[in-house]
């Protein structure tokens, strides 16, 4: 039985809020990695909602369909999107799940609202040492630099560097519309990313409190920082999908829903 998803926006703490909302049952909200939008997860909408999930996708502010803030917000501001789509939906409380940029925006919202957070997946945490941080930043410098241009050599340009952040991909026709949404951003296309390097997610995993999984996958490309959390918090919940990249969400729904389902219905 396909399973509709229903789309809508919520008034958020930048304008308006895309979102996408399948199934009924316990709420899961879930957040996109950066430059990309809310259809990183429509693979797994259905399967969520077949274990009696209510799965809810938002588009990060200035990415997808969501409002553009009037300047590059930081984590914490990001973070409030989260009782934005809560009070929308009325929803009091609500599992939360953050990929890669989101699970930075997902920590926060979880420490900035405990009350109104049951769960917590962390699918692709990201704490840093001081030269980790240092080298991201340097390489990421890039965004503030990508324009339009008349013969279309942006596209290839952002192509490529998309490309070069793996050392090998599976899946072409899921690479390709995360790169298109990824456009969709814009010359804002930094503003995620900058927030993300300035957020020490190492100290905010340290003050953690709620139920926590953290959802790792050997291909990652920042597998080693998922293994790192994991010995950071050892008292979380650790589950491993082998292989896959960036787009583990497109390359095994059926795995990562099953890994996302377990820790949601477990007591």
């Amino acid at each position: 039985m396909r399973i509709t998803h229903k789309k809508g926006y919520a008034d958020g703490p930048f304008g308006q809020l895309h979102y996408m909302t399948a199934g009924s049952g316990q709420p899961l909200v879930m957040t996109h990695q950066s430059p990309d939008s809310m259809v990183q997860f429509e693979p797994v909408l259905g399967l969520l909602a077949q274990h009696g999930i209510q799965a809810i996708a938002a588009d990060i502010p200035g990415y997808g369909m969501s409002d553009t803030p009037d300047h590059p917000p930081s984590i914490t501001e990001y973070a409030q999107m989260v009782p934005a789509v809560l009070d929308h939906l009325g929803l009091q409380t609500a599992n939360l799940l953050g990929h890669h940029t989101g699970a930075l925006i997902m920590t926060e919202a979880a420490l900035l609202y405990p009350d109104r957070v049951d769960k917590l997946v962390l699918n692709g945490p990201l704490p840093l040492t001081d030269e980790e941080r240092s080298f991201f930043k340097g390489m990421m410098a890039v965004e503030k630099t990508w324009t339009p241009k008349w013969d279309g050599s942006h596209l290839a340009e952002q192509w490529a560097f998309r490309f070069n952040a793996m050392p090998e991909w599976t899946n072409l026709a899921a690479f390709n519309t995360h790169f298109v949404h990824g456009l969709l951003a814009g010359e804002q296309v930094y503003y995620a990313h900058d927030a993300v390097f300035d957020y020490e997610h190492e100290a905010a995993i340290a003050r953690l409190q709620c139920p926590t999984l953290i959802l790792a996958n050997t291909g990652d490309a920042i597998y080693a920082q998922s293994r790192r959390t994991a010995e950071l918090r050892p008292d979380f919940a650790y589950a491993e999908l082998q292989g896959g990249s960036i787009d583990i969400i497109d390359e095994q729904p059926e795995a990562w829903v099953a890994a996302v389902a377990e820790f949601i219905e477990s007591r």
